[in-house]
């Protein structure tokens, strides 16, 4: 049995059904499935895969089917701007989430970008908690039971969680209270 391929409209629609998409991401998908579908069609009709006009009017077709999915709502920066935090804040720090949003030509309004640097320190300790539960509750109760690890392997200890923080895209100042307070939720700091 031959099925016809979906058109360019239901296959975006369909990709925005699995996942919100930011319109960058979502264009750059949608110009490679047209021009692998002018290039199958192309070559079904005998013609030079090198056809420049094909290839010209992809933009165009694209550029104007996310102009048409943004005004029927199916597109949304805000959306995909509130799908990444939700997804992406219990794991990493601010400059991390405003780097994968940049990569996607957007950027995060004043009230969300105030949000998550409110909630840094408290998101940083449960990451560090998760990655670090164990090895991190010996490094706060070495001082009390006598049974401490020498000086250069703590700082060992530390500089590796450091590291694991860091990459995970938490500031310094930050990532410093979480290591000198270790797991406790100080109330009063920020």
């Amino acid at each position: 049995m031959n099925h016809k391929p979906l058109s360019l409209k239901a296959r975006a629609i369909a990709l925005l059904a699995q996942r919100e998409h930011s319109p960058s991401e979502l264009r750059r998908k949608l110009l490679r499935i047209e021009h692998e579908r002018r290039r199958q069609e192309g070559l079904k009709e005998g013609e030079d895969m090198a056809d420049e006009d094909s290839c010209d009017a992809a933009p165009q077709v694209v550029d104007d089917l996310l102009t048409w999915l943004q005004a029927q709502g199916y597109l949304d920066e805000g959306r995909f701007v509130e799908s990444r935090l939700h997804a992406r804040a219990s794991r990493f720090g601010n400059s991390r989430i405003k780097q994968e949003l940049a990569q996607h030509r957007l950027s995060l309004n004043a009230e969300q970008w105030q949000t998550l640097k409110a909630t840094e320190l408290d998101r940083a300790r449960q990451v560090w908690r998760r990655k670090f539960g164990a090895a991190a509750e010996l490094d706060a109760e070495a001082d009390s039971d006598g049974a401490s690890p020498s000086g250069a392997e703590l700082a060992a200890m530390r500089a590796k969680q450091g590291r694991f923080l860091v990459q995970r895209g938490f500031a310094p100042e930050v990532i410093r209270q979480v290591l000198r307070g270790g797991g406790s939720s100080g109330a009063g700091e920020d």
